[in-house]
């Protein structure tokens, strides 16, 4: 016989701002005591005929029994988590498996309520899920839980808020004016849309992109490396399809379905061409805010998601993606918080702990594998439900394709020291050991430099753990991994051809809008590409590795988290302007390139802040600009153009340096997130300059194409 507290629900007790106290009760205990907790609404949306699902609570059931409700919804139990939950429910209440992808996250909805005289107190917040099929499930497929559900019907959403709105007593409540509202404006807005004003916009964000093509110098090359090149051209081609997966789960099927559908119209092609440039339903720079609805994603079909029968082909659906993009992009499951992350950490063994803060794995969850593999056995088996997986494990199939075509190029090349880094890049794909490899890439002495692997935290905005991508890069400076660091410290790569670039169509063109009149011809590539190799010998040189406070040893990326890398965005930047202003003092460089650089510098400031302050560079430059102009070294003229102080600009350079590689010696994750708080904020100065920029429509980055690379994969 299984006990009371084995028959009864527990639930995760919050505060009411809605964070767990790690306190869990009985479910009848929280409504009698009106506790904080969470729960899941699942609204299914039948794109064909504009109509919600709406199912008629049981009877039996001790709130709001016999009215007509949400599809499915549920209690999230103690320990459980949100997507899960949402899955489990939809199949428990009305027969229907669907795979993570058909779940949009669309809002939070916080329900206050008292019933039943007094004795149900309903604090309860929502994680409200949209799941969009092409058409109506036909009614005789669903399975209904008869505890739960009496029965379901499909209904115009316009009709469905009238009804609400009227307060309708066959109905269960709500407020259609307040945050649940949220639900009905998200499928008019997304299915109302003007297609040319929706076309125009794509287009005015397109124009943001310089188009330039970047070519390379082939005639050093041996010819065996020629061969060898073409092989790595594929295998970098390769790698794509991983950072695809990595942004969002659904993000491949997106691309190809946009790809497939981009000739329909002019405005699939425009939103193919921006897809193109961000690689992801979001915006680079526009703060991340999504471009794409799930209405424009893929369509897929699965025959034996309910019960079948001959008439019916199975149901369609659109594979979904949320509109705010996720902080920890798809290296963590989407459900996750910090909290539980920090929890699930903290019960591991030291070795564990350094690989779920490491870069080369992802972090999953034992429920959603079980959900996934179909199995009956619930039990997860652990204490926590988080588990780590390595990306030769997670990308398995892919990296085997890419390690195949590395150590093809490898057979090829005979230049030693890249036969050595093919190899060994191809055999760290496989072991997810990349320390051989990226000492290989150290000392690698060819005229053929390869970086191919996972590198750059800039995706995960939770912690600033894992790889991935920023804007188009002027140079890189790697690896991060700090033991290599630590003992041998880093290697650069200088991308003179995309700086060249970036300066002609974007530096100034910003400098002439922006930079007072008697400063402008201060402006030159000199200036701005030696600031660039300063700023990346910056980033080697730390500090990486230190020691906190209570004597322990650490790194900066680990205690600062999220806030890691804008803070090395603008150490970087700061840092290497007072390190050009030292060997101009120690006659290394020449005392002529001061105020060109300080101005070239200030320039810089806006090109790096239009990336948006959601990005790791926009961010950091913000917070250089204000620093600077707070302190007088940037001075802001009548005429809406900025000047460099050349008496203060020195002083507030060495300020700032100073306050940024403290914070990074003492791991003071708090004092980090003050700093990016005050100062990476849109002030009115950035605000007239970014606004004048659009007007005049400077480009904000470039968008490359590179022939060479295009006709080897032709």
């Amino acid at each position: 016989m299984l006990n009371q507290r084995q028959l009864e629900e527990y639930l995760d007790v919050l505060t009411n701002s809605g964070h767990k106290t790690g306190i869990f009760k009985p479910r009848g205990e929280v409504h009698r005591e009106g506790d904080y907790h969470r729960a899941v609404h699942v609204w299914i949306f039948a794109e064909s005929t504009q109509q919600l699902l709406l199912q008629r609570r049981a009877r039996c059931k001790d709130s709001w029994p016999d009215l007509w409700d949400i599809s499915s919804a549920g209690h999230i139990s103690a320990g459980d988590s949100s997507l899960v939950t949402a899955r489990r429910e939809l199949e428990e209440e009305l027969g229907v498996t669907l795979p993570k992808d058909a779940f949009e996250l669309i809002f939070i909805f916080l329900q206050e309520c008292v019933i039943n005289d007094g004795k149900y107190i309903n604090n309860e917040y929502n994680d409200v899920y949209l799941v969009t099929t092409l058409d109506p499930i036909p009614l005789e497929a669903f399975t209904l839980q008869e505890t739960e559900v009496s029965a379901v019907k499909y209904i115009s959403y316009k009709e469905y808020r009238s009804l609400l709105a009227k307060q309708d007593s066959d109905y269960v409540p709500y407020d259609v004016n307040g945050q649940y509202g949220q639900l009905f404006d998200i499928i008019e807005k997304r299915y109302k849309e003007n297609t040319v004003a929706r076309s125009l916009t794509l287009q005015k964000q397109l124009s943001r992109y310089a188009p330039i093509s970047l070519n390379a110098e082939l005639t050093g090359l041996t010819d065996s490396d020629k061969e060898a090149l073409v092989f790595v051209v594929k295998a970098a081609k390769v790698m794509d399809e991983i950072f695809y997966l990595q942004s969002w789960y659904s993000n491949p099927a997106l691309r190809d379905w946009l790809k497939e559908h981009a000739d329909a119209s002019e405005l699939n092609k425009l939103k193919w061409l921006y897809y193109l440039i961000n690689k992801s339903p979001w915006s680079c720079l526009d703060e991340d805010e999504a471009f794409l609805t799930t209405a424009d994603s893929a369509i897929r079909l699965l025959s034996k998601a309910t019960r079948t029968f001959k008439e019916w082909k199975g149901l369609e659906y659109r594979a979904a993606f949320p509109k705010l993009k996720p902080a920890g992009a798809n290296f963590y499951p989407p459900d996750m918080d910090k909290m539980e992350f920090e929890i699930w950490k903290e019960s591991l063994e030291k070795d564990q702990q350094n690989e779920a803060t490491g870069f080369f794995n992802v972090i999953k969850r034992h429920s959603e594998f079980i959900l996934d593999s179909d199995l009956s056995d619930n039990k997860v088996g652990s204490a926590h439900d988080l588990y780590i997986v390595p990306y030769s494990q997670e990308y398995k199939s892919i990296l085997a394709k890419a390690a195949d075509l590395l150590h093809k190029a490898g057979d090829i090349s005979n230049t030693p020291s890249l036969k050595r880094l093919l190899h060994s890049k191809a055999e760290a794909f496989l072991s997810n050991d990349y320390y051989d490899s990226d000492i290989a890439w150290m000392e690698l002495d060819s005229k053929l430099d390869v970086t191919i692997g996972p590198y750059e935290t800039y995706e995960d905005k939770f912690f600033g753990y894992k790889d991935v991508k920023g804007p188009q890069t002027l140079a890189f400076n790697l690896p991060n991994d700090e033991r290599i660091v630590k003992d041998r410290g880093t290697s650069m790569v200088m991308l003179k051809n995309v700086s060249e670039a970036k300066f002609k169509h974007i530096l100034l063109p910003i400098a002439d809008a922006c930079v007072a009149k008697e400063q402008k011809e201060l402006v030159d590539f000199e200036s701005f590409f030696t600031h660039t190799i300063c700023h990346e010998c910056c980033h080697g040189i730390g500090p990486h590795t230190i020691t906190l406070p209570n004597g322990q040893k650490s790194t900066v990326r680990l205690e600062l988290q999220e806030f890691h890398s804008a803070m090395e965005e603008a150490k970087a930047d700061i840092v290497g302007l007072w390190a050009l202003r030292f060997l101009v003092s120690q006659d290394l460089l020449s005392e002529g390139l001061l105020k060109s650089m300080y101005v070239s510098f200030l320039a810089g400031c806006f090109r790096s802040v239009r990336f948006g302050l959601e990005e790791a560079h926009g961010k950091g430059q913000a917070l250089q600009f204000n620093w600077l102009y707070e302190k007088g070294a940037f001075v802001l003229h009548s005429e809406d153009t900025v000047s460099v102080d050349f008496s203060k600009i020195e002083g507030a350079v060495e300020s700032m340096s100073r306050e940024i590689l403290t914070i990074q010696a003492k791991g003071d994750k708090e004092a980090a997130g003050l700093l990016l708080q005050k100062y990476s904020v849109m002030t009115e100065p950035l605000k007239v300059a970014l606004k004048k920029l659009e007007n005049i429509q400077v480009p904000v980055d470039v968008a490359p194409s590179f022939p060479i690379a295009n006709k080897i994969l032709l």
